[in-house]
Order: structure tokens, then C-alpha cells, then sequence
């Protein structure tokens, strides 16, 4: 595997063209997962420590304000209570969120808060979520985050270009994304459950990853069906035929919906079998969430206390 960033190839409509998914087989495949999958005691824990790690926290609110994201961006900073972690034996052990993902005027407060914490700030953008917006302030609001110090970038498509199959389209859109973003990890959201098909879904993650996506994601968490794992498998196969054929790793990030320390291990569980141990480190699977962490810190502090809190005894922020 080339550890390089993917650098995108020509449209090549061959490649998912004559790709049909069938759906009972993949809800077959997912159902077996969290049936048969047992992490326990202090192999679960470690697990979860590692979840945490691969988490892009995440505020998408309306009503955000700096004041939320500075306490945000410290709890990225430090997401497991200093107790809990002594308890663990983590004591020394560094452990922070894999990334912040803010709105775009929220960057610069995340910036600040962040200094020198090695934490990225991600930013929504496109006209996100719905991207229904002309394709010139689109981009320049990809360069206004950047700008801002944003080094990820989580953009919208156009999902009528997916609906209709206008794959020239679609890759043209990303692809001049991909160019806006500079230096900036671009992770494309291709907001499956508006898609239609799981063959849909394939194509339109192939057509993004030749267009130079960094990440493909589920969702943009504000639609009816967010991330579910026939979905994910079927990005996650796209995933590992594009690597097969370029040589190149693309990152997966579920988003929407994701609440729970169990949900967090299933992910991870699905990642371990369809694409193995490399594919399961931060620089290549994320997890959009922000309710997920306090629940992970509740599964931990019972792991050390056989005790279970109040989940306002772990807030997000």
C-alpha cells in the first residue's frame, strides 16, 4: 500500500459501470458483525481508547457559538477524565481526538483553542449540507477555511449529478474541490441516504476517489438515513477495489447517528475484517460523533469502578 495522498486518477467509468450491489446480500453480510464480533474486559477498553482516537468531534449546530467550541476543542484536548485514564494505567499516555469539525466561522475559534495541540481543525463546507449552492462559492469558501487554518475540509456533492449519473460532472465538482482545498485533506460526503441505491453509493465513491478524495464519508448527518453499515460496505469494498487498482489508501468516515461506545466498536470491527489493522488508524477511518465520546468515557469509567455514571458526569464540552 502507497502511505502517499491519493492523488486521483482519469474518470474511469469502467472500473463501477457494470458494478450492481445487491442490498440483502450486504445487510447479510453487516447483520453478522455485531452478532459474532466479542471484545471484552481489557481488550474492549483498549478498543475504546482507540475509538476515541478516530473520532472527529463534532459541532454542526445552529446555534454554535466560540464559547461552545473553545469548551469543544478542550475536551478534544483531553476526553478521558485524568482519573479514569490513571485507572487505565494511561496515565502518561497521550490521548486526544482525532480531529474538531466545526462550521466555517467557527474555524478560527477552533484554531485558537487548538494551538499547539497537534489537533487538526476540520471544516464543513460547499454550502454544506446541502450543497446546493453555485459552484465558484463553493470553492472559494473551501479557500476561505483553509485560510482561516481549517486542515481538513468536509465537502457536500451535488447529488443530482449522482441521481442522474452524470459521473463527468461529479468528478469535474470534486476534482476542482480537491484543487481548492490546496494542502487540506478534502473527505468528500456523499450523503448516501439520499442516493437512492447501494449501487448509487458505489459509484459515486469510486467517481470521488478518482477525483482525489482524501476520505469518502456516509453523511452530512442532517439527512432522514445516515451512516449504516450496508452503506459502509459498500463504500468500504469501493475502497479496497480502488486500492487494488492505483496502490493508493483512501480514508472511510461513518457520520450521523453515531452514539454509543458499542456503535464505536462494531465500526471498528467492520473496518478490521474488510480492510484489516492498517485501515483502522486514524489517518485512514474517522468517526463523525460528538455524543459517542461521552458514552465511551462512561463505558471506561465502568470498566474501572464496575460502576455506571450519570452521563452528566461526562460532558462533551
Amino acid at each position: 500500500m502507497n502511505d502517499a495522498r491519493n492523488p486521483g486518477t482519469p474518470l474511469t467509468p469502467d472500473w463501477f459501470e457494470g458494478v450492481t450491489v445487491n442490498r440483502s446480500a450486504a445487510e447479510r453480510r453487516t447483520a453478522q458483525i455485531p452478532a459474532r464480533r466479542s471484545v471484552k474486559k481489557d481488550h474492549q477498553a483498549a478498543w475504546l481508547i482507540h475509538a476515541i482516537r478516530c473520532i472527529d468531534l463534532t459541532t454542526l449546530a445552529g446555534d454554535d457559538t466560540a464559547e461552545r467550541v473553545r469548551r469543544l476543542c478542550a475536551k478534544a484536548r483531553q476526553p478521558v477524565r485524568p482519573d479514569i485514564q490513571a485507572a487505565l494505567g494511561l496515565a502518561e499516555e497521550r490521548i486526544a481526538t482525532a480531529a474538531v469539525c466545526v462550521y466555517p466561522t467557527m474555524v478560527p475559534h477552533a484554531v485558537a483553542a487548538l494551538a499547539g495541540s497537534g489537533i487538526p481543525v476540520a471544516s464543513v463546507a460547499t454550502g454544506f449540507p446541502a450543497g446546493l449552492m453555485p459552484l465558484p462559492l463553493r470553492l472559494a469558501e473551501i479557500r476561505w477555511c483553509v485560510e482561516q487554518g481549517a486542515a481538513e475540509i468536509d465537502i457536500v456533492i451535488t447529488r443530482e449529478h449522482a441521481l442522474r449519473g452524470d459521473w463527468p460532472a461529479l468528478y469535474d465538482e470534486i476534482a476542482a474541490m480537491r484543487e481548492a482545498c490546496g494542502d487540506a485533506h478534502m473527505k468528500a460526503i456523499l450523503a448516501t441516504g439520499e442516493l437512492g441505491s447501494l449501487t448509487t453509493v458505489h459509484a459515486a465513491s469510486m467517481v470521488a476517489m478518482q477525483a482525489g478524495a482524501d476520505f469518502i464519508k456516509t453523511s452530512t448527518g442532517k439527512e432522514t438515513e445516515n451512516a449504516t453499515l450496508p452503506v459502509a460496505l459498500t463504500m468500504i469494498r469501493a475502497l479496497r477495489d480502488y486500492q487494488g487498482r492505483t496502490g493508493h489508501a483512501v480514508g472511510f468516515k461513518p457520520a450521523g447517528g453515531l452514539r454509543s461506545a458499542k456503535e464505536a466498536m462494531v465500526w471498528l470491527s467492520l473496518i478490521r475484517e474488510e480492510l484489516g489493522l492498517r485501515a483502522m488508524q486514524p489517518d485512514l477511518f474517522r468517526i463523525g460523533a460528538s455524543s459517542m465520546l461521552g458514552d465511551i468515557e462512561r463505558q471506561l469509567e465502568h470498566h474501572v469502578t464496575g460502576r455506571y455514571a450519570a452521563q452528566s458526569h461526562h460532558p462533551i464540552g
